[in-house]
């Protein structure tokens, strides 16, 4: 999850990546504030980043890139 923040004369990108396999970055917009949180299979909050919801300028969801196969028909 990419996440671009107005930070007055310019913008910041910050990046919450699922580290390990099987983790999952999950979004979260309440009292005006936006979360991005790093989350384990059972549920465990592992990371979060915590935003402004004012302040944010997009959130873009990165798709995960396939690996090809080796014996892949061509």
């Amino acid at each position: 999850m990419e996440i671009v923040v107005d930070a007055g004369d310019t913008t910041r990108t910050y990046d919450v990546v699922a580290s390990r396999a099987g983790r999952r970055v999950e979004t979260t917009v309440r009292r005006g504030v936006v979360e991005v949180s790093e989350v384990t299979r059972s549920g465990r909050v592992v990371r979060t980043a915590r935003f402004m919801a004012n302040r944010v300028l997009a959130l873009v969801e990165q798709p995960v890139p396939r690996e090809e196969s080796a014996d892949k028909d061509g």
